[in-house]
């Protein structure tokens, strides 16, 4: 896209995730080895409760379920499980939706924990709790701003691209002053869509779209409309 556009792409992370040590996951009081199936989102997820475990020389039973979003995490959990089928479960197109379908044929049956970060979305919270399910939250690492006051500072960028509401709120404590003026934003994701126009920012360039489903697409479509002005 760089060479066909002759645009240049610089990439930096506008956050960083960081894991809660062993002490401030006891303040949660969660008893790991009283529940019977784990929801894992991401990869950050199954790193960061594997982590604690061992911190915390937690044996999971092997008879443990895990409930994935995607089939690219469940797989993931191979670095530190005996994968089988028969115990990993994740939702056929990779959307929360798909995760819950699964879910639901074993809500009766199972006592869920669900580790997330301090930033994550309630949407499966929500369908736990609308049905009965025995559940608990646990926070096991939080998403942090990243510094990038030089670089904004040093370059003056044409478009500033986010993939996370989180990104939209480093943004500001990086550059509280930050006026958008010419600058173009994009966002990928419902919720970073969102948090973009919520932070009185107008949104440019929004993916997934029918004719645009990665941001790529929806950059590429972006630049050639540009271009023919």
């Amino acid at each position: 896209m760089a060479k066909k556009f002759n645009v240049k792409l610089d990439f930096f992370p506008f956050i960083k995730v960081e894991g809660l040590p062993a002490k401030e996951f006891r303040k949660q009081k969660i008893d790991i080895l009283s529940y019977t199936a784990v929801i894992f989102t991401s990869r950050n997820a199954v790193d960061h409760f594997f982590r604690i475990c061992e911190e915390m020389k937690i044996k999971v039973s092997q008879d443990c379920k895990y409930f994935c979003i995607t089939e690219a995490v469940a797989l993931y959990l191979q670095k530190f499980i005996l994968y089988r089928k028969r115990k990993v479960f994740f939702g056929a197109d990779g959307s929360t939706k798909g995760v819950l379908e699964v879910m639901n044929k074993h809500k009766d049956n199972e006592k869920f924990l669900f580790p997330s970060s301090d930033s994550q979305k309630k949407d499966i919270e929500e369908w736990l709790k609308a049905n009965k399910c025995e559940y608990a939250t646990v926070t096991l690492y939080k998403t942090v701003s990243t510094d990038v006051k030089e670089v904004l500072a040093a370059t003056n960028y044409d478009m500033i691209v986010f993939f996370s509401p989180s990104g939209v709120k480093s943004l500001f404590e990086n550059v509280p002053g930050f006026v958008q003026n010419g600058t173009h934003i994009g966002a990928f994701g419902p919720t970073t869509s969102a948090a973009v126009e919520e932070a009185g920012l107008r949104l440019d360039v929004k993916a997934p779209q029918p004719q645009a489903p990665s941001m790529v697409a929806a950059l590429e479509q972006y630049l050639t409309s540009l271009s023919k002005k």
